[in-house]
């Protein structure tokens, strides 16, 4: 197999980059990543030096893995800032490193991208062993693959890579008829809770609508993106997203794309934008023009998982953290990231600490069972 590292994801075609990205994981096609790439948020001048690795054999692209070179670890969401520091404080260079990972996208999804005809295990020991190889010509200090799927983890543990755990609180269909039948599975409590919410925002006459694939325009889209810059600038954070990667996933994914507006007196006060693939629903960007009681749960869980049950989807993702999940049906999942650092001591050291991590994570998650929303 012939190895090629492709500057830009529009090297690739679009049709052989997708034919390995996977059923249920929109994140990894090639529409989204070059909508990223093309209108800037994700190049060189924002900090990600796209790199991506690819095999082939005659023509045919045989595996690939989607990697950019960093200089800083924003829009990563698997945190690395105190090693980094720690580097720093010992006189060593902690930057650039290599990552594989989809740009502030912090949703689960294969990261050795292997075609279906191909020796998948042969294929995915070459494509860590090129990175591996492509980190050292670089002279990057770290090789990091994040939100990787569970199945992925023997083949990162048998090369040797350090498996840092973390966790995310999702949704998943019991096979439910409607909402109601969701909610009948549910402590009482918590089911008056969430009756109550929804009720809250019926009651300040507030309109939501479903809008999804060649149904969303641009208008929404546009509109969208300014509900994003909102929820940015209340947290004080930093927008990754240009107005231009909306436009693009508009153009490109739309049949990916589900919308939920808010209406009050035809002017539309909120949105959220959600990805929809084989058999999952990946909540993404929310924000409000003003403040409504409950909103947000409204929009950004309880629609969300009405319109996966309708569909019958699976598995529906809200984002990164939020323990105020747990009581609204959402339960915490263990997610994984594999780590090859260079160096041998400090490999020793944050092997040491993941260990410690690890232990926490586990405790944690056994204190959340008794808080569990199902009867």
């Amino acid at each position: 197999m012939q190895l090629r590292i492709e500057s830009s994801i529009a090297a690739v075609s679009s049709v052989q980059w997708n034919n390995l990205s996977g059923e249920n994981f929109p994140f990894s096609r090639h529409e989204f990543l070059s909508a990223l790439e093309e209108s800037g948020c994700a190049n060189q001048d924002s900090g990600w030096l796209p790199c991506h690795l690819t095999l082939w054999e005659n023509e045919q692209l045989q595996g690939a893995v989607c990697l950019y070179e960093k200089k800083h670890g924003y829009g990563e969401y698997i945190f690395d800032w105190g090693w980094a520091r720690a580097y720093e404080q010992h006189g060593f260079d902690y930057y650039p490193k290599l990552i594989s990972a989809v740009p502030f996208t912090p949703a689960t999804g294969k990261k050795l991208l292997v075609h279906a005809a191909a020796d998948h295990l042969q294929v995915c020991k070459k494509l860590l062993a090129e990175s591996l190889a492509y980190m050292r010509s670089r002279n990057c200090s770290s090789l990091h693959f994040l939100f990787i799927t569970v199945d992925e983890l023997p083949i990162y543990e048998e090369l040797g890579f350090l498996i840092r755990h973390s966790y995310q609180f999702h949704w998943k269909n019991n096979n439910y008829c409607n909402f109601n039948e969701f909610l009948a599975q549910l402590k009482r409590k918590r089911r008056k809770e969430i009756l109550r919410e929804r009720s809250q925002v019926s009651t300040q006459n507030i309109k939501v609508v479903c809008v999804e694939g060649n149904q969303v325009t641009l208008e929404q889209i546009r509109e969208m993106y300014q509900f994003y810059l909102a929820t940015t600038e209340k947290k004080w954070g930093r927008p990754y997203l240009s107005e231009d990667f909306f436009v693009q996933i508009h153009q490109t994914m739309r049949r990916n794309l589900v919308l939920f507006l808010a209406f009050v007196d035809d002017e539309c006060v909120a949105g959220t934008i959600n990805f929809i693939q084989g058999n999952c629903l990946y909540g993404r960007y929310w924000g409000c023009s003003d403040e409504y009681r409950s909103l947000h749960f409204e929009m950004c869980y309880y629609q969300p998982v009405e319109y996966a049950i309708k569909k019958g989807l699976e598995l529906f993702e809200a984002g990164a953290q939020g323990e105020h999940k747990i009581q609204r049906g959402f339960l915490p999942e263990l997610t994984y990231s594999a780590h090859w650092i260079e160096h041998a001591g400090f490999r020793r050291s944050i092997s040491e600490f993941l260990a410690e991590e690890k232990a926490a994570i586990s405790q944690a998650l056994e204190e959340f069972s008794p808080h569990s929303p199902y009867r």
